[in-house]
């Protein structure tokens, strides 16, 4: 990667921050986002409350989740090319779009709880397979995803492109199967 480039995308303070101490935080955040998460979803009742707004959140998270997709592919070709600065930008868009949709997923299971799958036969078990490797998975991209940033941001490319190869597959994953569990949810 040229030197310029390597400039404009590294961030002094993750540069000057240890990695240590980088990697420790980037773990509580993610544990304590993942213990919100199973709380909100199983463990905490749904606030009785209903709209129009509220009832087409999933519709909205299945966008943005279509939003990362598109977002990451483009990322990964670019950075095929080399276009390092596009990529960038790329990966970028998908994570605010993934953040944009756990802002969403929350405001939605806030109001609406756990929601039930009603589809029957042969078609549960294989939504099930699909939900369950998307929620351990899910639970395992967010630390991916924060150190692959920290490390691009702290101008440690050679780490970065290593966590890289296993965060963009499973981001990717996580970003289709939640299209998915909205379509096949809707469906039934």
């Amino acid at each position: 990667m040229p030197t310029d480039i390597r400039s404009r995308i590294t961030i002094d303070a993750l540069k000057n921050t240890s990695v240590y101490k980088a990697i420790i935080l980037i773990i509580l955040v993610s544990a304590l986002a993942f213990l919100f998460l199973v709380w909100l979803l199983y463990y905490q009742q749904g606030i009785e409350y209903s709209s129009d707004i509220i009832a087409n959140l999933p519709a909205l998270n299945a966008s943005l989740n279509a939003i990362s997709t598109t977002m990451l592919l483009f990322g990964y070709y670019y950075i095929l090319q080399r276009k390092f600065e596009i990529h960038m930008r790329f990966m970028v868009a998908a994570f605010a779009s993934s953040t944009l949709f756990l802002i969403s997923y929350v405001i939605y299971h806030t109001f609406q709880g756990h929601t039930l799958f009603e589809g029957t036969g042969f078609i549960r078990p294989v939504y099930f397979s699909i939900l369950i490797s998307h929620i351990i998975l899910s639970a395992a991209v967010v630390p991916l995803v924060l150190s692959s940033f920290y490390f691009a941001f702290a101008g440690r490319f050679k780490v970065h492109r290593k966590l890289s190869r296993f965060t963009f597959p499973v981001w990717l994953y996580v970003s289709v199967t939640g299209v998915l569990i909205f379509l096949i949810n809707n469906a039934y």
